[in-house]
């Protein structure tokens, strides 16, 4: 089962998540986060528009390492004002990212307006891959974007009690909190599921991917 791996801690934070990420080419697609701020703590200099130089040339040793990675856009469940989601979903595509991953995608039939904006912007952008992460079921209207969805986020626990309802074969589930003895038995139960993609860790909130899991 292909691997998505949001990895939101900086290079320069932990070059050795990152290092490992590059040796895991083959089914794996990592989503970075440049910070989600104009002006992170890392890159005060930087102004709002400008790319991450560090974050840049990571991504850009992962795509030669044969890694594809994916830039995380807050859409903030459609709170965001369109212009500011636009801007993000431009500014990735002078980084060397395959595409964007849409995260706390809204779920409603009625905003779904600045999602497909957001989507139509970052192909037109040459962002080919674009992924939504409402983490729960979503509108079917949402599947005629044609774009990969990831139906469910949370624990262990919360994943061993979902309903799947709503959800379809070849959806994405990230599931964290996983006991390290129990990794083998969430990855059958993603299988079992129909996950066409999806992530098992270990570690938990509040930051459940500021880290690689335990078995990377």
């Amino acid at each position: 089962m292909p691997i998505l791996l949001p990895l939101y801690v900086h290079p320069s934070v932990d070059p050795a998540a990152w290092h490992a990420a590059e040796s895991a080419a083959g089914e794996l697609t990592v989503v970075v986060d440049d910070g989600g701020s104009p002006q992170p703590a890392h890159r005060p200099h930087l102004g709002r528009d400008e790319p991450d130089p560090e974050l840049v040339d990571a991504v850009a040793r992962l795509a030669k390492a044969g890694v594809a990675a994916l830039g995380r856009v807050d859409t903030g469940f459609a709170t965001r004002p369109v212009a500011d989601l636009l801007d993000e979903v431009t500014r990735w595509s002078g980084s060397p990212v395959a595409g964007i991953f849409l995260d706390q995608a809204p779920t409603s039939p009625f905003c779904l307006g600045p999602v497909a904006l957001a989507v139509r912007v970052a192909r037109r952008a040459g962002l080919s891959t674009v992924v939504l992460n409402p983490g729960v079921p979503t509108d079917p209207l949402y599947r005629d974007l044609g774009a990969p969805i990831c139906t469910f986020e949370g624990s262990w626990a919360e994943y061993r009690r979902w309903s799947e309802q709503g959800a379809q074969a070849g959806d994405g589930h990230l599931v964290h909190s996983v006991p390290m003895a129990a990794l083998p038995a969430a990855r059958a139960l993603l299988q079992e599921r129909g996950a066409g993609w999806g992530l098992v860790t270990h570690r938990t909130p509040p930051a459940p991917y500021a880290g690689l899991p335990g078995w990377l």
